[in-house]
């Protein structure tokens, strides 16, 4: 696929969400308040004085990768090698319970699962404050 029939895609792709996220009531303030917080939390951890507005331009292109998790459990390597088609592996969750959202393995919201045309997506039900996830890097 070329990079321009690629770039179309991912941006009817965009397009799709953002329509979906529109009918479900959710606006583009979440990101303005995001980069807000962000910004004043940067100025938290590293000390500086509030001096107006912080520029991110360095950091806003730094890729992270984003897990959800449903579960985790632990089993023996003896009863991992007896896992075939059809195991079922019990979780540490209840049905129904929030998901973990993970941003570079850090826990930084709880989400419930949705799927929006056709594909799943997650509906953050719980952002874990800043100030608490610097504490739990420490």
């Amino acid at each position: 696929m070329s990079e321009e029939a690629e770039a179309i895609d991912q941006q009817a792709m965009a397009d799709e969400w953002a329509a979906a996220m529109e009918e479900q009531g959710m606006t583009d303030e979440p990101a303005d308040e995001i980069e807000k917080v962000a910004a004043r939390s940067l100025d938290e951890s590293v000390g500086f004085e509030q001096r107006g507005e912080v520029n991110l331009d360095v950091v806003l292109d730094i890729p992270v990768t984003i897990a959800m998790e449903i579960g985790r459990t632990h089993i023996s390597i003896r009863n991992l090698l007896q896992l075939n088609q059809g195991s079922v592996i019990e979780l540490d969750r209840l049905a129904g319970e929030p998901m973990d959202v993970l941003v570079n393995g850090t826990l930084v919201a709880h989400g419930e699962v949705v799927v929006v045309n056709e594909k799943f997506g997650i509906r953050l039900t719980d952002v874990i404050s800043p100030a608490e996830r610097i504490k739990n890097l420490r």
